[in-house]
């Protein structure tokens, strides 16, 4: 797991947080974890991969058209260098 220091807080935030967690029962860091999921996975989120089958499905592939995306190179990719 990765960890994110937050600096310069006010007291008021740092107060509505410990608030919002006490109500949620639950510490202040685990608070700040779930705001954090909240607004960066928010649950209506339109995921790739499924708006992708949905559009596979609408359109009704055929055998071979499913083929070809099973046997896709699934090699990572190489990151980009920029020296």
């Amino acid at each position: 797991m990765k960890s994110v220091v937050v600096r310069n807080l006010s007291e008021e935030v740092h107060r509505a947080i410990k608030q919002r967690a006490a109500a949620h029962g639950r510490s202040a860091e685990a608070e700040l974890r779930q705001i954090i999921t909240d607004a960066v996975l928010p649950p209506g989120r339109i995921k790739l991969g499924s708006l992708l089958v949905d559009i596979g499905r609408e359109v009704e592939l055929t055998d071979a058209e499913h083929a070809v995306f099973d046997n896709r190179d699934r090699t990572p990719a190489e990151p980009l260098e920029f020296e």
